[in-house]
């Protein structure tokens, strides 16, 4: 992300147009930065520290908030980004509605738009919900069930790559290998191989698999005991 410290707000467009192209100009102060980190943070985005550097958190958490309120996951914290996110109808990171012809009943509904999950019950109550990494490049939109696939097991308490990872809580629900799971952890240190403020965001890319935090993969494996209907959406 580039902050240019010297512009505000005010030159959000540049009427400079060349061979039918504008030129942008948007760009934010150390004193808006911290304010947008301050109202990330509030928002349920995880911002991290609010000191006036649009460092990797903020990033992460400008990504999170673009893609519960329907903008370009860029992670800018450009002025589009900014003005909708100090606005009053400016909406939760960490808490979306369900999206639509995702249908009823008990089911995982996975949105891949907005690298997010939700838990709803038979009652269509949101159990749980929280931000996600897949790579669509694998596991494409559709309905599943969770449960054994090509012969492999449904559930793996301590599943693992074959090699130095963990896929802890391993809940298996396309075939063949594609599941939920914890992010991996390297079996040396039980260390996980990214954070957990970079789920929710585009910045990262699975195997195929639906990474998610160790207490969501703990819900998840709960919730998902026996055949469960995943709905992916695009």
């Amino acid at each position: 992300m580039r902050i240019l410290p010297k512009l505000g707000l005010a030159a959000t467009v540049l009427g400079l147009v060349a061979f039918g192209t504008t030129v942008r100009a948007d760009a934010i102060t150390v004193s808006q930065t911290k304010a947008a980190q301050t109202r990330l943070n509030r928002l349920g985005c995880i911002a991290g520290p609010v000191d006036g550097q649009a460092g990797a958190m903020t990033q992460a958490a400008t990504v999170r908030f673009q893609s519960a309120n329907v903008l370009s996951q860029t992670g800018a914290l450009n002025s589009t980004t900014y003005a909708r996110l100090m606005a009053a109808t400016a909406k939760r990171c960490d808490i979306r509605a369900v999206p639509h012809r995702s249908g009823t009943g008990r089911r995982i509904v996975i949105s891949q738009t907005q690298n997010w999950v939700w838990l709803v019950d038979a009652r269509g109550t949101v159990v749980r919900q929280g931000g996600i990494i897949d790579n669509p490049r694998f596991l494409k939109a559709g309905s599943y069930v969770s449960g054994s696939k090509c012969g492999r097991p449904a559930r793996v308490r301590k599943n693992t790559d074959g090699a130095s990872l963990y896929l802890n809580n391993f809940v298996r629900f396309a075939p063949c290998g594609v599941g939920f799971h914890q992010i991996p952890t390297y079996k040396s240190n039980g260390r996980q191989i990214h954070a957990d403020w970079l789920l929710g965001t585009n910045y990262k890319a699975s195997h195929g698999c639906i990474r998610v935090s160790a207490a969501m993969s703990a819900t998840i494996w709960s919730f998902a005991a026996g055949a469960t209907r995943v709905v992916v959406m695009p």
